[in-house]
């Protein structure tokens, strides 16, 4: 994010691990822009920062000429900024997946050629392990597997004529939060597709940071010898964004 207060900080930790991927992950709500505020008044409030609600973002993405132009804008402004931190661009994604709306992913196509984006995230989940897991709320489940089903349908077509690469299935989209060691090796035996994104957040435990205990059960899950024995036990194999063109089997990307 690279608006965000730490994002000077997350580069510099970045570039002294050269293995590391790291991509963009595009904010278009709920966080302050790249481009100047008065250069894209629509997508803004008074005080400088994006609005918080993606559907009212995306229906003026729809139907405001004026917001299409300024949301090519703040997207270049962002891609320029990742670039200026000299780390190698693995893929982007979005907050909230706003990069799926057919708008902004069309000007992330357009826009691949000159900033070189290889991969875009574009998630797909299958429902069975998803509901195997856990039961809870199966109508949002399938409502939410139903809205991204349609969004990856157009965004397979655009990305296939762009030549950006995208995994076969997103895994952990309906378990935001919560992908525990427990949920992880329930997933394992069951992932079909060749090419596969792990969805998480990890994270330290810091004081005052949000969501603060999930981050940590999730860095305890993705770190788990029991999940890695798992790993080895599938074929799988782990790799970013930019060994998905090698992959021939299984392969998962976090």
């Amino acid at each position: 994010m690279v608006t965000g207060a730490a994002a000077d900080e997350a580069a510099a930790i970045a570039r002294s691990r050269p293995r590391l991927a790291v991509g963009l992950h595009l904010v278009l709500v709920r966080g302050r822009p790249a481009s100047p505020p008065g250069t894209i008044p629509s997508l803004v409030r008074g005080d400088g920062s994006f609005r918080e609600s993606p559907v009212a973002a995306g229906l003026r993405y729809q139907f405001s000429r004026r917001a299409r132009a300024e949301l090519r804008i703040e997207i270049r402004a962002q891609l320029e900024a990742f670039r200026r931190t000299g780390l190698p661009l693995s893929h982007v994604d979005g907050h909230l997946h706003l990069h799926l709306h057919p708008v902004v992913l069309a000007i992330l196509c357009d826009l691949a050629p000159e900033f070189s984006i290889p991969a875009v995230r574009l998630p797909a989940e299958e429902l069975g392990p998803a509901l195997a897991f856990d039961r809870s709320a199966p109508a949002t489940k399938i409502a939410w597997a139903a809205i991204f089903r349609l969004l990856r349908r157009h965004g397979e077509r655009r990305m296939c004529e762009a030549r950006i690469v995208f995994a076969d299935r997103v895994y952990g989209l309906f378990q935001t939060g919560r992908v525990s060691e427990r949920y992880l090796l329930s997933l394992l035996p069951r992932i079909g597709a060749g090419r596969s994104e792990l969805y998480a957040h990890p994270a330290l435990p810091e004081p005052g940071e949000p969501r603060n205990g999930a981050g940590a059960e999730e860095l305890a899950a993705l770190v788990s010898p029991r999940v890695r024995e798992a790993i080895e036990a599938q074929g799988i194999r782990l790799a970013t964004y930019g060994r998905f063109g090698e992959a021939a089997g299984p392969a998962a990307a976090g």
